[in-house]
C-alpha cells in the first residue's frame, strides 16, 4: 500500500555486545573517542574539539548509526527495529526485525553520513536456485536527518530489479538504554490481579478473528481452530487487555503449555516472553520465558508440558529480569527493542498486555500485574 511519510514516535537501546549511540556529539555517530565534547554539535565545529577519524562527528550531520525505531505502513504488525553497527574494523552492519519474527542480519550494500541501503538475504525457491528472476529479497533505502529518518522499501529479485511499487518508511533514533538500575529501589503500586473479572475485561486484536478464549473460575485459556489434520488454521485472535495504561511492572502469572504450544505474553503490547513446549532443549532466545529473539536464558528451567509453570517478570527503566520455577534465568538484561508481533514502535508509552492466540493452546492463572510508580 502507498503512504506519506509516516510519523514515529519510538526509542528502545542496544543489546549488549553493540555500541550504542546516543543524540549527543562525536563518538554518538561514528563510534570513534572523543578527547572533548564539543560546545556545539554543529559540524564545523566538531572537528576541532573531537578527535574523531572519520568526518561524521555529531548527531545532526545526519550520522546513520545507530538504533532506530521504525513504523510501516500497515494496519496491523506495523513495527520494525533496526540497529546499524560499525565495527572496529569499520565495515558496517545491521539487524534488522521486519514485524514479526526474530531480529536477523541484513547486508548493508551502501552507506554513507547520511544514507543508506540495506538489503535481506534472497530467498531462493527450490528448484529456481539458479533463476535470480525468482528470487525474492527485502531491500530498504533511507536517509537520516539527524534523529529522524525517512525512506522507502521494496521487494527485488536477484538482478536487482524491484517486483512490487516501493512503499514509505519513518523512524526515530532510539536513545541509549543507560545503566541497569537497582531493582531494590522500585516502588510499587496496588497489585492488580488481571484475572479476577470476567472476560470481558480483555478483547480479541485483528478483525475477522476466532475468539478461542474463556475465563472460568480464575482460569484463561485458549483453545484454536484446527483443520481435519489437527494443525491451526491460524485464524485465532490474540487477546489484550482492554487497560492500556501498564508501564513499568512486575507480572507474576502461571501457564500450563501444552505438548507442541505456542504462545506469548507480551509487555506493554510490544515485548514478548515467550510461552513455548521446550522442556528438554538447549538454552535459545526463543525458549519458554525468554525475551523472544532478543535474550537467551542463562540456564533451563522449563517443566515438561501440561505442568503448570510460574513466571515473574519485571520491566523496569529499560531493564528487564525474568524467573522462570523459580530460577532466574534472565538478570537486569537491556531492552533491546521490540519483538515480532509489537503492536507499536514506540517503546516510550504505557501499553496493555497482549497473549499470543493464534498459534496453539494455552491456559494462564494468577495473573497480577503490579505496576512500578518510580
Amino acid at each position: 500500500m502507498k503512504n506519506s511519510a509516516l510519523n514515529l514516535l519510538a526509542a528502545g537501546i542496544v543489546s549488549a555486545g553493540i555500541a550504542i549511540f546516543s543524540s549527543g556529539c562525536c563518538s554518538t555517530c561514528c563510534g570513534d573517542s572523543c578527547a572533548a565534547e564539543p560546545k556545539s554539535c554543529e559540524c564545523a565545529k566538531a572537528p576541532e574539539a573531537c578527535t574523531c577519524a572519520s568526518k561524521c562527528a555529531c548527531a545532526n550531520c545526519g550520522c546513520v548509526y545507530g538504533n532506530w525505531g521504525i513504523n510501516l505502513p500497515y494496519p496491523e504488525m506495523n513495527a520494525a527495529h533496526l540497529i546499524l553497527d560499525k565495527g572496529k574494523d569499520g565495515k558496517a552492519s545491521a539487524l534488522l526485525l521486519w514485524r514479526w519474527g526474530s531480529p536477523t542480519p541484513a547486508e548493508v550494500t551502501a552507506i554513507d553520513a547520511k544514507s543508506f541501503t540495506i538489503q535481506r538475504p534472497f530467498s531462493k525457491p527450490k528448484g529456481k536456485e539458479n533463476d535470480k528472476a525468482a528470487w525474492r529479497a527485502l531491500r530498504i533505502t533511507a536517509t537520516v536527518n539527524g534523529n529522524i529518518l525517512v525512506g522507502k522499501f521494496c521487494t527485488v529479485d536477484g538482478n536487482g530489479k524491484a517486483v512490487d511499487k516501493p512503499d514509505n518508511i519513518a523512524g526515530q533514533r532510539n536513545p541509549p538504554v543507560g545503566p541497569a538500575p537497582d531493582f531494590s529501589d522500585a516502588i510499587y503500586g496496588k497489585p492488580v490481579n488481571l484475572l479476577a473479572g470476567t472476560i470481558d475485561d480483555f478483547e480479541i486484536m485483528g478483525k475477522d478473528k476466532i475468539n478461542g478464549w474463556t475465563l472460568k473460575d480464575g482460569v484463561l485459556s485458549n483453545r484454536i481452530t484446527r483443520d481435519k489434520n489437527g494443525k491451526s488454521v491460524h485464524k485465532n485472535g490474540n487477546l489484550r487487555t482492554k487497560r492500556d495504561d501498564f508501564y513499568d511492572f512486575n507480572l507474576k502469572y502461571e501457564v500450563r503449555v501444552l505438548p507442541g504450544c505456542n504462545s506469548g505474553m507480551y509487555l506493554r503490547g510490544i515485548y514478548e516472553i515467550q510461552v513455548v513446549d521446550s522442556y528438554g532443549k538447549p538454552v535459545d532466545m526463543h525458549n519458554m520465558a525468554a525475551y523472544y529473539g532478543r535474550v537467551t536464558p542463562k540456564v533451563a528451567a522449563e517443566k515438561p508440558a501440561n505442568e503448570w509453570q510460574t513466571v515473574d517478570v519485571t520491566l523496569y527503566k529499560r531493564h528487564l529480569t525474568v524467573v522462570l520455577n523459580g530460577v532466574t534465568i534472565i538478570e537486569k538484561a537491556p531492552v533491546v527493542g521490540v519483538t515480532g508481533g509489537a503492536m507499536t514502535s514506540n517503546e516510550f508509552v504505557p501499553g496493555p498486555l497482549y497473549i499470543q492466540g493464534d498459534h496453539s493452546d494455552a491456559d494462564f492463572r494468577n495473573m497480577v500485574l503490579t505496576p512500578i510508580l518510580k
